[in-house]
């Protein structure tokens, strides 16, 4: 994985010093009277199949800067029983919401999944009122008690290489009739340390929300070094407000972008705003004697973004592919032989995917 700062020095000295992130600066800017709120919507503690308790989830999802985790424990799959045993599914929820500070950022969600072989393989419900009335012998009748109780359902690792041995997410007729009867509402495109390009493609065709969890497990810094720099996969909702009501309606209308090592996978309508908002150019102007246009860049997300110039011009001190790192300036130097007051300057941005093998494209007017 490569490294990643979060959000620059002040971020990474929260990770390293195990502060609280109370109003911590957000990953991303959103266009005015709106948000980007991080989440991780699928994850495990000692109640299911998970190697830690539940405070501990509470408490890396404050050091790492999230909005919202859902606590999402297995129904059936309870390895652990023995020596936990715990009749009530809401338990872990329970828990974790204890754990939260008058004031704090961080708000924890009830979820359960819903644990089945192929089809339909593993479902999560999050924004769920009580777990237990989602256990029933066949997983559709835990599904449409899910979808009774408004939860927001989505289908979790399609391309699992434990339910798919060549890795590859497929529909099969059990999940075609969930989402005809709108009983299924998202899909994982990045489940923990994989990314499915046929889990996105299903995404598109199916008008499903594009999802990216770390479904974790174990710690999370073990998984993804979180004290070098690196993340977990995050879901960023775009909301109104931050009450868990506009969150849940968001996710039902499909506004995420997954943040996934060095990606931001998503629809394009939605990861175009966010590069909008988030890649800023300033007033170009040039020197007295000379045509090289003078501009600044900034990026004010937390995620490099790495840059091809796709339009007429060349750059004077660098080549057309080129990285802008997180929270930092960069200025452009372009050769436009004559003084111009705007400009156009069309771009690829490389870690973006808005489908299979398809960055985003956007042509940013400077003037």
């Amino acid at each position: 994985m490569k490294s990643i700062l979060l959000k620059a020095s002040n971020l990474i000295f929260f990770l390293l010093s195990g502060s609280s992130l109370f109003g911590q600066t957000p990953f991303f800017k959103a266009s005015e009277g709106l948000q980007w709120v991080s989440t991780d919507l699928h994850i495990h503690t000692v109640f299911s199949d998970g190697a830690v308790w539940p405070s501990i989830r509470v408490e890396e999802a404050r050091r790492e800067g999230l909005d919202l985790i859902a606590m999402t424990e297995h129904l059936e799959y309870q390895p652990h029983a023995e020596d936990i045993p715990h009749p009530d599914r809401n338990r872990s929820f329970v828990i974790a919401s204890e754990m939260l500070q008058e004031g704090e950022n961080l708000q924890v969600i009830n979820g359960s999944e819903i644990t089945r072989e192929m089809p339909p393989g593993h479902i999560n419900a999050v924004f769920v009122k009580d777990a237990n009335a989602l256990l029933h012998k066949d997983s559709l009748s835990g599904i449409k008690a899910a979808n009774q109780q408004k939860a927001f359902v989505f289908w979790n690792h399609p391309n699992w290489d434990a339910h798919r041995a060549d890795g590859i997410a497929r529909l099969e007729p059990f999940h075609t009739f969930l989402i005809e009867n709108k009983l299924l509402h998202g899909i994982e495109v990045v489940n923990e340390t994989t990314f499915s390009e046929e889990a996105l493609q299903i995404a598109l065709d199916n008008e499903l929300t594009i999802l990216g969890t770390s479904d974790i497990h174990g710690l999370t810094d073990w998984a993804h070094r979180i004290s070098q720099g690196g993340h977990r996969p995050m879901t960023f909702v775009q909301v109104e407000n931050r009450t868990p009501e506009a969150l849940k309606k968001a996710l039902f209308e499909g506004k995420t972008v997954v943040w996934y090592e060095d990606l931001l996978i998503g629809k394009e309508m939605h990861l175009k705003e966010l590069i909008e908002q988030n890649l800023v150019f300033g007033s170009p102007h040039y020197a007295e004697d000379k045509s090289i246009m003078q501009i600044e860049v900034t990026n004010r997300s937390a995620v490099p973004l790495q840059l091809e110039y796709t339009g007429v011009y060349s750059f004077h001190q660098r080549a057309s592919i080129f990285t802008v790192p997180a929270d930092s300036t960069e200025k452009l130097l372009v050769k436009t032989k004559t003084k111009k007051t705007s400009i156009v300057l069309p771009f690829r941005i490389l870690n973006t995917v808005i489908a299979p093998k398809q960055s985003l494209e956007h042509r940013f007017k400077v003037q």
